[in-house]
C-alpha cells in the first residue's frame, strides 16, 4: 500500500510517507452501477471485495486469536555476530504473502513464518553483522525486499536486496541478489519505494543525484542532478519537485515519472518569514501550510486557490491519500479525519482512538478498496491513561466514521475455549487447537505493529515482546 522512504541515518527517526493502493477503475459508470447492485444481492464471498456493513461485521464476527509466533530465538541466530540481534525486541513492521508472514524486530532481525505450517521458516538476516531496517513486498515480480545496514561500514549505509517469495518458502533468503549497487545511500540518501507507480527513487548525497528505477526489473529510467532540490514528492504518474525556498516563494516542478519529462514548471508565493510544515502532490492539487497560516490547495491545471480556514485544518503528523476516492487521512494527537480536496472535512470517526500517540502507521492498515481501516486503539476511553494496557482492533468505515466490528479481550473467548455447537464432540475442531503462552488480553497489549491480509483475511499484530499474534476466523 505504499510509498515508503528508508533513510540511511545511523540513528534513524524513520521517515516514512504511505499511499493506499490505487484499485484499477472497474468501467463506466453504468456498468459499475450496475455490478454493485448485482453485489447488493448476493452473499460476500469470504475473499469478496465488497464491504456491506453486514458483510463486514460477518466477516470480522467470529475472528479469534488462534496463533501465536515468537521472532526470538533463546539460542540466538546462529549466524549473527552482533550481541543486540540476540536480544528480544519489539516488531516494528509486518508482511505477508502467500501464506507467508514476514516480521521484523527493532533490533534488525527479521523472521518469516508460514501459515501453513505454523511454524518458522527461516531468518532474512544472510549476513552475520546485517542489521534489517525495512520490508517491502514487491508484487511486480513476488519478491521482498530488505533494506539493511551493516556492522562493516557503522551502520551508516543502505544495502538493498530482493529475494523471491518462492526461495524464502523453501528456507532459502540466500537465493536473493542485492540490488542498487551503484548507488551511495549514506545518510542523507535514501531508497524510496512507490507501490503506485511500480518505482524506486534513491538520493545520493554523495553527487546529489536522484534516480528512478523501475520496480519490475530494476532498470534505472532516467536521473535528476540538481543541487538545488530540497524534497521529492511522488504521485500516480507524477513528481514534484520542491526547490530551495527563495525570497517570498518556492520554485516547484513537476515531471513524468516514466521519464523524467518536464510536465510544469511554476513558483508558489509564500509568507517570507513563516516557516513551510508541509507541501504535498496529490494529482494535480498541491496543499501547502505554513506555521499558523490556512491550508491552502492549489489546483496547479488552472492556478484554482482554495483556502481552509487554520482554526479547521491544523497540521497533522501524518497523510495518507486515496487515490480511488480522491481523498485524503490525515492523522493529529492520536485522531483521524478524512478531507476533500474542496477542503471540506469529509468523516470525523466514531471510537476510534489510536493507540500510539506518534501516529504510526505501521499500527494501522487500509484495505485496497479504499473503504475501511484496521487500527489498533485503545478500548472504548478517551482517556489514554485509564483503561490499562489492554487496546482493541477497530475495523472502521472510512466513508462513513462508523466502528463496524471490534476484536476485544471481552469479546474474544481464550485460544483453548469453544464456542461452536460441536463443543465436546468428535466433530470439534476447535479443541485441537494448542495452548499458546498469551492470553488474548495480553496479545492485545503493547501492540506495535499490525497488518490485515485481506485474502485469508486474517489480522497479524506484533508486541513490544516481539511476539506475533494471528487473528482470525
Amino acid at each position: 500500500m505504499d510509498v515508503r522512504r528508508i533513510t540511511a541515518n545511523p540513528r534513524p527517526a524513520r521517515s516514512r510517507r504511505v499511499v493506499a493502493k490505487k484499485r484499477p477503475r472497474e468501467g463506466v459508470d453504468g456498468f459499475v452501477n450496475t455490478v454493485k447492485k448485482i453485489q447488493r444481492r448476493e452473499i460476500c464471498s469470504k475473499r469478496g471485495r465488497a464491504f456491506r456493513v453486514s458483510d463486514v461485521q460477518e466477516r470480522f464476527r467470529n475472528i479469534r486469536l488462534q496463533e501465536e509466533y515468537d521472532s526470538h530465538d533463546p539460542k540466538g541466530h546462529q549466524n549473527t555476530v552482533l550481541p543486540f540481534l540476540k536480544r528480544r525486541s519489539k516488531i516494528i513492521e509486518i508482511v505477508a504473502a502467500h501464506d507467508t508472514i514476514f516480521a521484523l524486530a527493532q533490533s534488525g532481525v527479521c523472521v518469516a513464518f508460514s501459515r501453513e505450517t505454523n511454524k518458522r521458516i527461516c531468518f532474512l538476516n544472510i549476513s552475520p553483522d546485517e542489521v534489517i531496517r525495512s520490508l517491502f513486498y514487491n508484487k511486480n515480480n513476488d519478491s521482498l525486499i530488505t533494506v539493511s545496514v551493516y556492522a562493516a561500514d557503522s551502520f551508516t549505509s543502505l544495502k538493498c536486496r530482493t529475494t523471491r517469495i518462492e526461495y524464502i518458502k523453501r528456507g532459502q533468503p540466500e537465493a536473493g541478489f542485492a540490488l542498487f549497487e551503484s548507488e551511495s545511500l549514506k545518510w542523507p540518501g535514501f531508497v524510496e519505494f512507490d507501490d503506485v507507480n511500480g518505482k524506486v527513487l534513491t538520493f545520493s548525497e554523495q553527487d546529489s543525484i536522484y534516480k528512478v528505477f523501475d520496480l519490475k526489473n530494476y532498470t534505472m529510467l532516467f536521473s535528476i542532478s540538481d543541487k538545488n532540490v530540497q524534497e521529492i514528492k511522488i504521485s500516480p504518474g507524477i513528481m514534484l519537485l520542491i526547490y530551495n525556498k527563495s525570497s517570498g516563494h518556492v520554485p516547484l516542478k513537476i515531471l513524468s515519472i516514466e521519464d523524467g519529462t518536464v510536465l510544469k514548471s511554476f513558483n508558489h508565493l509564500l509568507h517570507r518569514h513563516k516557516k513551510v510544515e508541509f507541501i504535498e502532490q496529490f494529482n494535480e492539487k498541491l496543499l501547502v501550510k505554513q506555521e499558523n497560516e490556512n491550508l491552502q490547495i492549489l489546483d496547479v491545471r488552472n492556478s484554482e486557490l482554495i483556502e481552509v480556514n487554520k482554526a479547521e485544518f491544523k497540521t497533522p503528523s501524518a497523510f495518507i491519500f486515496l487515490y480511488e476516492k480522491q481523498l485524503f487521512l490525515t492523522f493529529r494527537n492520536r485522531t483521524v479525519a478524512v478531507w476533500n480536496f474542496k477542503g471540506q472535512l469529509v468523516t470525523s470517526f466514531e471510537d476510534h482512538l489510536l493507540w500510539h500517540p506518534d501516529c504510526n502507521t505501521n499500527i494501522l492498515h487500509i484495505t485496497s478498496n479504499q473503504d475501511l481501516i484496521v487500527s489498533y486503539c485503545k478500548s472504548g476511553s478517551d482517556d489514554p491513561l485509564t483503561d490499562g494496557n489492554a487496546g482493541s482492533i477497530n475495523i472502521s468505515n472510512i466513508l462513513t466514521g462508523k466502528c463496524l466490528a471490534k476484536v476485544t479481550a471481552t469479546n474474544n473467548l481464550p485460544i483453548n475455549e469453544c464456542n461452536c455447537s460441536n463443543n465436546n464432540s468428535a466433530r470439534c475442531k476447535c479443541n485441537s487447537r494448542r495452548q499458546i503462552s498469551s492470553s488474548v488480553t495480553e496479545a492485545l497489549e503493547d501492540i506495535t505493529a499490525l497488518f490485515y491480509d485481506e485474502t485469508r483475511n486474517e489480522i497479524y499484530t506484533g508486541n513490544k515482546f516481539g511476539l506475533i499474534h494471528v487473528w482470525s476466523n
